[in-house]
């Protein structure tokens, strides 16, 4: 059946919480790693076992270039975060003197180490303790303690957490220890302390890279992505998670990260329980707990007991008639504060629920077309049994995998659309005439864009296997004309968003990832053919404590490759 499936490379939907693809093979997976070549792309996964070897290939070119020993250049890429041209830059700028400096890192030979007798007995400046020399270390800056104090010294650096830049316990002395002293030290007090120290180094290449990241996966996959290009992409894991890059949240384009930030925990936190409450109630002028109305008379009492005029929240007596409270007048107009901001409160609410009720419909939309996957092929069976020379349904695929990515697309553009359009993000940015003529653009765009993909929608939902051979071949044609409509229209929607509307920002800059009809790109596995020569075994690395992804966004169906 797979090979019905099958439709271009370049169209497939991958879920992040899927394992096991049902319309791909990937049996023979492990054993084709170690004999990868090198991939093509820019984004590439590096699992944990061979985050070593990736560390390497930087700390070789540090080598080769500068004549160093591992710990030097490793010393110098933390410094400088592993960025090999920035750590280039700067040594054209200001040379090797001062590029080794400003790192703290020292050379053996450009400093005078003291020469001491084997049997002498030395005062250390630590402890005040007489200990024999052979107890001693000296460090490449030439200060020398005995080992017990730099023991507790790097134990104490290493469990606070420091471990990756260790400095000599010398005042203002601003030399980086070595790292092969620092292990051989620790792992005779403690050996599991030793393991951390290393397993530190190592995570390093990750946590302090700027183009390397943990996969955010939950629970952690524990591989690493590598993106050279540009960091505000999307790319997707080996083990199936999708993620923005620069903000290692779930994909979220046409949202901006900080526009997803602020989305997410809107619709999360309370903010608008709150401003429900301001629209709907108001408080008791004796015990301030808010009241709601339940009935027409505008004559409210409190459950203290305080009655009060609707109208205006001031105290009255119970005296009344439908028309008017005794003793109370409240017709005359009052410039009042918390009437203006009860007001703005409401329409805020009423634009919040319009953008949220349309991102939460198509979620939902997504939701239920999910169940398109899990019918498909018992349709397609079904007609095969009845049309014979039908054997290819690769429309089917490509039209369910643009229909998913355009319905992700179109629920994010509501909360897009919320904020490009509010005054929390871009208060004077646009004047209002402005504002409109480009609110309407967009709109436009979405509008075109919604109506093909619920067209689309339609026609992939179809009872295909009841129909006809020729009523098959013409919703073959609808679907594959709907899929290219609606690839347009994407496009032109993104066009829209990164030219006219955030592309005209002079204060604010708001960047997201580029729209790319494939979906998002899945990162090719890291080449495994690296010198490996004279590094350390390769640690266990367990990675950070993995994001718990949330918000208000779609249940991604199971992952499904052509």
């Amino acid at each position: 059946m797979g090979e019905y499936l099958s439709g271009d490379d370049d169209d497939y939907y991958s879920d992040p919480d899927s394992q096991e693809p049902p319309f791909r093979n990937d049996d023979n997976d492990d054993d084709r790693e170690a004999t990868r070549s090198p991939p093509s792309s820019n984004k590439v996964v590096i699992r944990k076992e061979h985050l070593l070897l990736a560390q390497m290939g930087d700390l070789r070119r540090v080598m080769d270039l500068l004549k160093l020993r591992e710990q030097h250049a490793r010393t110098l890429l933390i410094h400088y975060r592993w960025d090999v041209d920035r750590l280039v830059e700067v040594l054209a700028e200001m040379g090797k003197d001062r590029l080794f400096a400003q790192a703290g890192v020292i050379l053996p030979g450009n400093t005078t180490t003291p020469l001491l007798q084997s049997s002498s007995i030395i005062t250390c400046n630590i402890c005040m303790e007489d200990v024999c020399s052979r107890e001693f270390t000296t460090m490449d800056c030439g200060h020398c303690y005995c080992n017990n104090c730099w023991s507790e010294h790097f134990i104490v650096r290493i469990k606070e957490g420091q471990s990756k830049r260790i400095r000599c316990m010398e005042h203002k002395c601003n030399a980086i220890c070595d790292e092969a002293v620092v292990r051989k030290l620790v792992s005779t007090r403690d050996p599991d302390l030793a393991e951390r120290f290393d397993r530190f180094l190592l995570e390093s290449y990750v946590e302090d890279n700027k183009i390397v990241k943990w996969c955010p996966s939950v629970p952690h996959c524990g591989n690493a992505i590598r993106v050279e290009d540009d960091k505000y992409c999307e790319v997707e894991c080996a083990c199936g998670f999708q993620f923005c890059f620069s903000c290692s949240s779930e994909v979220h384009s046409p949202c901006s990260c900080i526009m997803w930030e602020l989305w997410t925990k809107k619709c999360l936190d309370e903010s608008e329980t709150v401003n429900w409450i301001t629209v709907n109630t108001k408080p008791c002028p004796k015990c301030h707990k808010p009241v709601e109305k339940n009935g027409g008379c505008n004559l409210v009492r409190c459950i203290c007991g305080q009655p009060f005029c609707w109208l205006c929240g001031g105290a009255t007596g119970r005296d009344h008639t439908w028309s008017s409270i005794r003793g109370h007048s409240c017709g005359r107009y009052k410039e009042e504060g918390e009437q203006k901001k009860a007001e703005r409160a409401k329409r805020e609410l009423y634009r919040y629920m319009h953008y949220y009720n349309r991102f939460k419909a198509h979620t939902d939309s997504f939701k239920l077309e999910s169940k398109l996957v899990e019918t498909m092929m018992d349709k397609i069976s079904a007609v095969e049994r009845r049309i014979y020379h039908l054997n290819d349904f690769s429309w089917l695929t490509n039209g369910l995998n643009r229909l998913f990515r355009s319905r992700r697309v179109l629920s994010y553009s509501y909360a897009f659309a919320y904020y490009m359009f509010g005054e929390e993000l871009f208060p004077d940015e646009m004047t209002k005439e402005i504002k409109e003529i480009k609110q309407n653009l967009f709109e436009d765009q979405q509008q075109q864009f919604e109506f093909n993909v619920e067209q689309l929608s339609k026609y992939l939902e179809e009872p295909f296997n009841e129909y006809s051979e020729d009523k098959v071949m013409e919703i073959r044609m609808q679907v594959i004309n709907f899929s290219e409509i609606v690839n347009s229209r994407c496009e032109q929607m993104y066009e829209c968003i990164e030219n006219d509307l955030l592309g005209s920002l002079e204060r604010a800059t708001h960047c997201i990832a580029p729209y790319n009809s494939k979906g998002v790109e899945k990162a090719s596995l890291w080449s495994t053919k690296v010198d490996n020569s004279g590094s350390h075994p390769p640690h266990d690395v367990k990675g950070p404590p993995p994001q718990d992804i949330k918000g208000p966004s779609p249940e991604l169906i199971q992952d499904y490759q052509s």
